[in-house]
């Protein structure tokens, strides 16, 4: 089963435009092989957000979490989860 749920793609479809200037899926199925092409990660809260920042390597010392909630890769779920996706 894949990480990515009904919440996720059905977020990341309706808001892919916050990322990228073109749509880059039409469906469920092409938002899933997308996110798992770009290796996008859901995480739990926006601490494991910064976590996931820190770990590869950004530098986001001078952010806060709404600094972050805000990024153009950061997708704040409804469920209160967040989806990161890199470009």
């Amino acid at each position: 089963m894949s990480e990515y749920d009904e919440i996720c793609l059905e977020y990341f479809l309706k808001h892919q435009l916050q990322l990228f200037d073109e749509k880059v899926a039409k469906n469920p199925e092409e938002a899933e092989e997308f996110l798992e092409d770009c290796m996008a990660v859901v995480c739990q809260d926006i601490q494991e957000v910064r976590a996931y920042f820190e770990e590869e390597g950004a530098d986001i010392t001078q952010m806060s979490n709404e600094d972050l909630e805000e990024a153009s890769e950061v997708f704040p779920l409804p469920d209160g989860r967040y989806l990161v996706v890199e470009a």
